[in-house]
């Protein structure tokens, strides 16, 4: 688990990008509704996650800033016998307190008193002279109905319509981008689960397999290491199907000497891994399939050598590019560079963290901590074959690490791998 020191001083810098006179509220939020009595499984806002290492549903954090003072209060909702005897025990303040090293705990049904005490002078009738209430607005469309930031947003405008309603989104998101020691062991660990996962489908690929099946061998790696849930839906994708960027039925026969595409991950502690492989089912890569991969692979390594501190962001994607348009024409897969883009059509690197997309601008210069991946691929719908190879890496002060680097991607290694296991 991740200190408690640590949300601390997420919490301090947080404190640090709000204006004085200021109240900040975010909420853990809570799982959806799926069906009758049935919600989806719980996770916490990533936001409030971050700031408090809280994962329980319906908790809020309030920290009000005045005069260079910091008041952070947790509310949580109060045990309830009926409730415990269907889900377990629930958590209480002192629990709550040991957890967060907040030491203001108070249940859920004070929020609007609490709120209303935090912006008034000690819970006396004389208000202090507040400017601005924070929020966490995540942007999404206009026809998104209305989260629960956005209704109390509301709910404070109308009750106090002095007040500015601000959004620290943007803000908390860079905290986010570059990653510490703690966060950054727990990717490796979701990395290392994910490996075993990959290596438990490489042994037990044949034809007339399921996908699904393969699906099932990864589920049983992560789930016997503890893992509850990948951290996305993942893609087990053969012949042409791999030629379908985000496929995600994953309920297709694996047929002889087709390939198979793998995208998956484990989320270790909130987390995320991120990893691609592609593998022969036969457990030896054809002539073709083997000069398509290594083109994807040449790109992927190329792409890799160029990250260090001080090189865009954006400009992975060129070098990938340049790359990949002068193998493929080398091969005659395309004539100009122009027409890489029938065969690879994505970008080439995203942020890695408590998201597997994590937060984070783009238009930026790349900087120790940050953690990201590599995913170049080549998609080939007339000859069924679509390949990607996807590994994380860390920003470090002289260079890079590939966090991922012990997952075998090399056609001999994986050929190796795959005959031994036969």
């Amino acid at each position: 688990m991740i200190s408690q020191e640590f949300h601390k001083e997420k919490r301090s810098d947080a404190a640090a990008g709000l204006l004085d006179r200021s109240l900040l509220i975010v909420f853990a939020g809570k799982a959806p509704q799926r069906t009758g009595d049935q919600s989806y499984a719980f996770t916490p806002n990533r936001n409030f996650y971050y700031l408090t290492g809280v994962a329980k549903e319906r908790s809020v954090l309030l920290m009000a800033k005045y005069e260079d003072c910091l008041e952070e209060v947790l509310l949580i909702e109060k045990p309830n016998p009926r409730k415990e005897s269907r889900i377990g025990q629930m958590m209480d303040i002192d629990q709550a307190r040991e957890l967060t090293g907040i030491p203001t705990i108070r249940y859920l049904d004070e929020l609007d008193v609490c709120i209303a005490e935090l912006l008034s002078n000690r819970g006396t009738l004389v208000e202090r002279d507040f400017q601005n209430v924070y929020f966490d607005f995540e942007t999404g469309d206009v026809g998104d109905p209305l989260d629960q930031a956005r209704m109390y947003a509301r709910k404070i405008q109308d009750r106090f319509p002095y007040l500015q309603i601000q959004n620290i989104h943007h803000q908390l998101c860079n905290l986010r981008v570059c990653k510490e020691r703690s966060e950054i062991e727990k990717i490796r660990r979701a990395i290392e689960i994910t490996d075993e996962g990959i290596k438990s489908m490489m042994r037990r690929v044949k034809a007339g397999l399921w996908e699904y099946e393969l699906e099932a061998a990864f589920d049983y790696e992560l789930k016997v290491r503890g893992v509850k849930n990948p951290a996305f839906p993942s893609i087990i994708a053969s012949g042409a199907n791999a030629t379908v960027l985000h496929y995600e039925d994953n309920n297709q026969m694996v047929g002889e000497d087709e390939l198979v595409l793998v995208d998956v991950g484990a989320e270790y502690d909130y987390y995320c891994a991120d990893i691609s492989r592609t593998f022969p089912v036969s457990g030896r890569f054809t002539p073709r399939q083997r000069i398509l991969y290594e083109i994807v692979l040449k790109a992927q390594e190329a792409t890799i050598e160029a990250m260090k501190p001080g090189q865009g962001l954006e400009q992975l994607l060129d070098i990938t590019k340049a790359t990949m348009a002068a193998e493929c024409q080398r091969v005659g897969l395309i004539k100009t560079a122009e027409e890489l883009s029938r065969y690879f059509f994505h970008g080439v690197s995203h942020y890695l963290g408590l998201d597997t997309h994590d937060v984070g601008g783009r238009n930026v210069k790349l900087a120790p901590g940050m953690v990201l991946t590599v995913e170049p691929g080549l998609y080939v719908p007339e000859e069924n074959i679509g390949i990607r190879i996807e590994d994380d890496v860390l920003i470090t002060a002289d260079g890079h690490e590939v966090l991922s680097k012990q997952i075998i991607k090399t056609v001999e290694d994986i050929e190796r791998f795959m005959q031994q296991t036969t």
